[in-house]
């Protein structure tokens, strides 16, 4: 903490998009439509999985984890967005900044584990059919949960640690929220080594994800072949194709964003890229589960059922 000047200690000016004042009015309006789906569609998955026996399953218990993952590191983002937009306050506080740095770090780090447990649970659920309950045991499922949650928040403690280590010059920071890239942006110094090992952290929480969860689909992509089995592959592709979309949103931009040497990270470019991360995913993971799955959409027409029946 020593390493900022007595300027971070009275907070940032976040840039947001102040640089596209035309873009302004209507970001806040989409912002404010995404963010509201946002809410309701994975409130939804959360209660439906609550309220309907047949989502008492590992794939639904783990969907709830990143349904509510997708809440609060949307929510750590977008009121204070949406206040920059409209032009109120763009300022944000020197702990403000850690906090929103560390939560969302965290936040975002458990998701990327928590995708490789639910690729685990595709896997077993394709290729080892017979031992599924066996294996994915209600002791086992929350024991992979505390690791996912405990392994990002892990993350987030060293990347924010080391951050805070880095002396900044200026309190113009060119984003909407604080985030690394843009952070070390304005480091008075040579931040090489800092950089090298923050590098090697991102590294670990996103290409060894990554490389798990391409292995558990090449296994499962096997065993159906294996089957040679028109129905059999259908099946396979209902049961793994969403995951896989919402694989490919996250650490596709995640890694457009963090495994950018710093020198070329374009600020500008960056921003557009965080809203999709932190807006458009999370709306879309909702309905690209619900869209694609019988028993969501069953549970959410017999919630929708008793709903009028009482009504």
């Amino acid at each position: 903490m020593g390493s900022f000047n007595t300027s971070f200690r009275q907070g940032f000016f976040l840039v947001g998009f102040s640089d596209f004042p035309q873009l302004e009015l209507l970001l806040s309006v989409l912002i404010s439509i995404f963010y509201s789906l946002t809410l309701f569609g994975n409130s939804t998955i959360i209660i439906l999985s609550q309220l309907d026996a047949r989502l008492q399953m590992p794939m639904y218990f783990f969907l709830c984890h990143l349904s509510f993952l997708d809440l609060c590191y949307t929510t750590s983002i977008v009121p204070q967005l949406l206040i920059n937009l409209q032009g109120y306050d763009r300022t944000i506080s020197y702990g403000g900044c850690v906090a929103q740095l560390f939560l969302f770090l965290a936040l975002a780090t458990t998701e990327s584990v928590l995708l490789v447990v639910m690729a685990f649970d595709r896997y077993v659920a394709v290729c080892r059919p017979l031992h599924y309950t066996t294996i994915m045991h209600p002791v086992l499922c929350l024991s992979l949960a505390i690791v996912s949650w405990v392994g990002g928040f892990m993350n987030s403690l060293i990347q924010t640690s080391l951050m805070m280590a880095v002396p900044l010059c200026g309190h113009r920071l060119n984003h909407f929220f604080c985030e690394i890239p843009s952070l070390l942006k304005l480091a008075c110094e040579d931040t090489e080594g800092t950089g090298a090992k923050m590098f090697v952290v991102r590294v670990v929480f996103l290409i060894f994800p990554i490389t798990l969860i391409l292995s558990s689909y090449a296994n499962i992509a096997q065993a159906v072949l294996k089957t040679k089995s028109m129905a059999g592959c259908k099946k396979a592709l209902g049961t793994c194709g969403s995951h896989l979309v919402v694989v490919s949103m996250f650490y596709g931009a995640a890694m457009y964003t963090y495994l950018q040497p710093k020198g070329t990270y374009s600020e500008s470019k960056g921003k557009f890229v965080a809203l999709f991360y932190i807006i458009v995913t999370p709306m879309l993971n909702p309905l690209i589960y619900t869209l694609r799955n019988k028993d969501v959409k069953g549970a959410l027409w017999k919630v929708l059922g008793r709903a009028t029946d009482l009504g």
